[in-house]
């Protein structure tokens, strides 16, 4: 089912864009890298990843439209996948070293410093899915690769019927912090699918099968 999905995976200078790109291929994909305004709009999905700090992805994103092509998608119901920095993007605003910096503001809330003695968060971890959960399915046991500090660690939207509910996902780090979140055509992860195994190409594949 996930054969032959066109997507574009969001070329604006995050430096892991390539090896996105890899894993949507394994996981059935056609897949070009851009920052073609024409073919974000046109492919089937939207893979927007993202590393480093908040502020520089953002800079970064605004300086491609990124945040302009985002946004135009999800007003057409177009399906968006955010990775990493490129899921704590998505909120209101983040809180780094002191810096606060508005974000899309896809959903409300903010990105904070997790409350751990040990940081970044890097390794492998488990999740927590929730029941009905399209990403997750099948894999709904098994262990996703993080490397972060900062993560959206509340969830503040209320979503009225006949909308969906969104699927949460969360893991835990020095406290409990959202690992993924499915909201209509918006959904995110904070670890690494591309650097998650077998696990992290099945999450993939599960999105692009989902994919309009």
């Amino acid at each position: 089912m996930s054969r032959n999905r066109r997507v574009v995976v969001l070329d604006y200078g995050s430096g892991n864009v390539h090896s996105a790109a890899k894993a949507l291929e394994r996981a059935g994909a056609e897949v070009e890298v851009t920052a073609s305004r024409a073919a974000a709009m046109e492919a089937d999905g939207l893979v927007v990843p993202g590393v480093g700090a908040f502020k520089a992805v953002m800079d970064q994103l605004r300086a491609v439209r990124g945040d302009e092509i985002i946004d135009r998608r999800l007003a057409g119901g177009r399906h968006v996948l955010g990775i990493c920095v490129g899921m704590q993007v998505l909120f209101e605003h983040g809180v780094e070293r002191g810096v606060d910096t508005e974000g899309l503001g896809e959903w409300p809330g903010a990105v904070t410093e997790l409350p751990a003695e040990v940081l970044p968060h890097m390794g492998w971890n488990t999740v927590v899915p929730d029941a009905g959960s399209v990403l997750f399915d099948g894999i709904e046991d098994e262990r996703f690769y993080f490397v972060h500090s900062f993560a959206a660690q509340s969830w503040h939207l209320d979503v009225m019927p006949p909308f969906p509910q969104p699927k949460l996902t969360w893991a835990e780090h020095g406290g409990r912090f959202l690992a993924a979140v499915e909201n209509g055509p918006l959904s995110a992860t904070q670890f690494h699918p591309e650097k998650s195994s077998d696990a992290g190409i099945q999450l993939l594949s599960n999105w692009l099968g989902a994919l309009a």
